[in-house]
């Protein structure tokens, strides 16, 4: 009888132990994916930026620009805009992106045409990418393409090892201007980050 009960109360013991160490992995799971996390793939040890690798299902998608053509109908452009996990979370709560978020947004040549449901334009070739890091810290100084909490470069869709950008502040940041007030990021237009 002594025997059972020992061998019961060691399986006890080892089913509680496995289950402690089931929930600290859950636990430190949900706090992980509670704020986002630099993704070490994006910045390297010398600041240079990346475009991140199998971005689009753990990325969460923030939402779509369409850049109206110059002359006719549709679309000359389509941007859409990707936010590293848990930034949008700790967006709403704070109306900050914590350090370490990052954005990228594809930009896509398009396709115009008539359909039944109106004229509609829909992305057809990748131009490239542009890659946003959030760095309040300046974590980089003396670096051209950090400064203003953010990391930023552009990278052709031919060569996304390497950005074209040299300066943020001439290659980059005039485009976000308006934006400025609310971290340079055009929040508007990102209903997932409205409360």
């Amino acid at each position: 009888m002594k025997k059972s009960r020992l061998g019961v109360g060691a399986n006890s013991a080892l089913l509680l132990a496995s289950v402690m160490t089931l929930a600290a992995g859950c636990a430190q799971e949900s706090a992980t994916s509670t704020g986002p996390a630099a993704d070490t793939s994006v910045v390297d040890g010398e600041g240079n930026i990346r475009v991140p690798t199998d971005y689009r299902m753990p990325y969460q998608t923030l939402g779509t620009w369409a850049i109206a053509a110059d002359t006719g109908k549709g679309s000359k452009e389509m941007h859409i805009v990707y936010a590293s996990p848990g930034a949008a979370a700790a967006y709403q709560k704070t109306r900050q992106f914590p350090d370490g978020t990052v954005l990228v947004k594809e930009v896509y040549e398009t396709q115009t045409a008539d359909m039944t449901t109106g004229t509609v334009s829909h992305a057809q070739k990748l131009k490239g990418w542009f890659v946003m890091v959030k760095d309040s810290k300046n974590s980089h100084p003396g670096k051209p393409l950090w400064g203003d909490g953010w990391g930023w470069s552009w990278f052709d869709a031919s060569n996304p090892t390497h950005t074209t950008s040299t300066d943020y502040k001439n290659d980059c940041q005039s485009c976000h201007t308006p934006a400025q007030a609310t971290d340079w990021i055009y929040v508007n237009g990102y209903p997932v980050l409205q409360k």
